[in-house]
């Protein structure tokens, strides 16, 4: 609540001559500069949130670069509130140029490190660190604009009418913390499904400077020069006509730079309130891509290996109802419809974009075989953790978790010892759970830890690799290691309960398959060769990946 004026006790005189000569009435221009303070705060934690989204997206593992842009941009405030000390005497010049640095490089952020993540990701060595390094220069830049707008607005608003420091402090940030309220919630809600990160990253930029060019230009023009109010209204002007331009081409942009990561056969891409989706070939020859937030999760070339891996050995026994985790693509409802016997295939997937697809694209339904237009097959949708609480006890002969990588901070709770448990309740007597545990070769210590917290989870184990993909192309946070450092290899764990026979790795697939036993017992020692011991239980409240 703003407090009405208090008369400041005596002391240090101010760094001004006298009250600010304004167009309008005193408390007018105290409510105008308190709407500047709401939208410029705003606007600040926008920035904030877009380097933040982006970020996960882009490099990957959203804990730390949320870490990484938080601590760093704290920082930042800091020092730009010192720096701020040395244009108190000019506050309203050095607000003006404040704001028209901030709605510039916060409004281009997200392009730039998008561009920078397309062009230069898959160059190895330094440039492979170019869109880390970039959201610490960016997160560093904001903070400082940032950290230099409060001393200034409190300048400007004791030059209005003077009052005591601590209700001066009150009203401002009380302004400003509504203000970082209404941005964190806009950015979610409003700009992000409704505009996408770029355009709304630049739509932010240019409210920021016509709301720092509007305070400074019009209410404050008297404490300005001549040659002041020319240079502030040319570089105000400026970035405005460089924020319309880019989002004038972003269209353009996201296309060149879509084509740069992903190849020149893009067909569809969608950004769902979940995640992006990305498809590429799948027409005259060349092999389906299906990417999701920048990983590629299917490949046509080799799909079958996984899928086949991944599918068979769970099928070894009872298998007339099957629960399929993720999996929305239907590619593991296939390999499961397969096998005879089968009389219910549950498949609960998150994204029902990812399912239309699956049942309306050309390449991708052809890839699964149709198998949504199986009767067997019954889809939900909904996030597999919840599922699985209100799923009823020993319902499902085989549990296939095809979800994402345990590395992906997103996927961890899908890994933890909670979900195992709730899987195990959900299985029966002699049921069987696989799941996929990402590669062995590149990531060993999270696939252990996946082995360690099924066990924990009260489930007997039998870990399993087999080759996998090309690593001449890593999509999304895996571009920037290089091919050296990409998939080799598909980790699994097959799991039963305590109370079953010894497990036995075998294929019980009815049709010609590249799984044989032989292959099996050989990925077998494969994964066991790399063994590690003494890991940690992952849960919910102590995730270890």
């Amino acid at each position: 609540m703003i407090e009405p004026h208090a008369p400041a006790p005596p002391g240090t005189p101010p760094s001004w001559a006298g009250p600010a000569r304004l167009p309008v009435r005193p408390g007018t221009g105290r409510f105008l500069v308190l709407t500047c303070v709401f939208l410029c705060a705003a606007c600040g934690l926008v920035y904030e949130l877009e380097l933040v989204a982006l970020a996960s997206y882009l490099i990957g593992d959203s804990v730390t670069q949320t870490s990484v842009v938080l601590s760093v941009m704290v920082f930042a405030m800091g020092i730009g509130s010192l720096a701020a000390k040395r244009l108190r005497w000019r506050a309203a010049a050095g607000f003006g140029a404040i704001e028209a640095a901030l709605a510039l490089i916060g409004g281009c952020s997200a392009m730039t490190l998008y561009a920078v993540f397309a062009w230069t990701g898959e160059w190895g060595g330094l440039w492979g660190s170019g869109p880390r390094c970039l959201l610490v220069a960016f997160s560093l830049a904001i903070g400082l604009l940032i950290g230099a707008e409060v001393p200034l607005l409190m300048e400007l608003i004791q030059r209005i009418r003077r009052q005591d420091a601590g209700g001066a402090v009150a009203d401002l940030f009380a302004a400003d913390y509504v203000g970082a309220l209404v941005g964190g919630l806009a950015f979610p809600f409003l700009l992000l499904p409704r505009l996408g990160q770029l355009t709304g990253t630049l739509l932010t930029g240019a409210v920021n400077v016509v709301a720092g060019g509007a305070l400074v230009l019009g209410l404050f023009r008297r404490d300005l020069s001549h040659r002041t109010r020319w240079t502030l209204l040319a570089v105000n002007v400026t970035v405005l006509a460089v924020l319309a331009t880019a989002a004038a081409l972003v269209d353009d942009f996201e296309r060149a730079a879509r084509q740069a990561v992903y190849g020149r056969d893009v067909r569809v891409a969608v950004q769902t309130d979940v995640q992006e989706i990305v498809l590429t070939g799948g027409t005259r020859g060349r092999p389906l891509g299906l990417f999701l937030d920048g990983r590629l999760r299917v490949s046509g070339r080799d799909e079958h290996r996984y899928h086949e891996a991944l599918v068979q050995p769970a099928m070894n026994g009872p298998h007339a109802r099957v629960l399929v985790l993720g999996g929305g693509d239907g590619l593991a409802a296939r390999e499961v419809l397969r096998h005879p016997g089968v009389r219910r295939v549950d498949v609960v997937e998150r994204d029902a974009t990812v399912v239309r697809l699956a049942r309306q694209d050309p390449a991708l339904s052809a890839l699964n075989g149709h198998v949504y237009g199986d009767p067997r097959v019954h889809v939900s949708t909904a996030d597999a953790f919840g599922w699985l609480r209100g799923a009823p006890p020993t319902a499902y002969d085989v549990v296939i978790s095809d979800l994402p990588d345990p590395g992906i901070t997103a996927s961890t709770k899908l890994y933890s010892q909670e979900f195992y448990g709730l899987a195990r309740r959900v299985l029966a007597a002699d049921g069987r759970l696989v799941v996929h545990a990402g590669p062995v070769s590149s990531r060993a210590r999270a696939f252990w830890t996946v082995d360690t917290t099924i066990r924990a989870a009260g489930l007997r184990t039998a870990p399993y690799c087999v080759g996998g993909r090309d690593s001449g192309f890593a999509a999304g946070p895996d571009r920037s290691a290089g091919a050296s450092r990409a998939l080799h290899d598909w980790g699994f764990v097959l799991a039963a309960p305590h109370t079953r026979p010894p497990l036995s790795l075998a294929s019980n697939g009815p049709h010609p398959t590249t799984l044989t036993q032989t292959s099996l017992r050989a990925a077998a020692r494969t994964a066991a060769h790399r063994r590690m011991t003494g890991l940690r239980v992952s849960t919910l409240v102590h995730p270890r990946y």
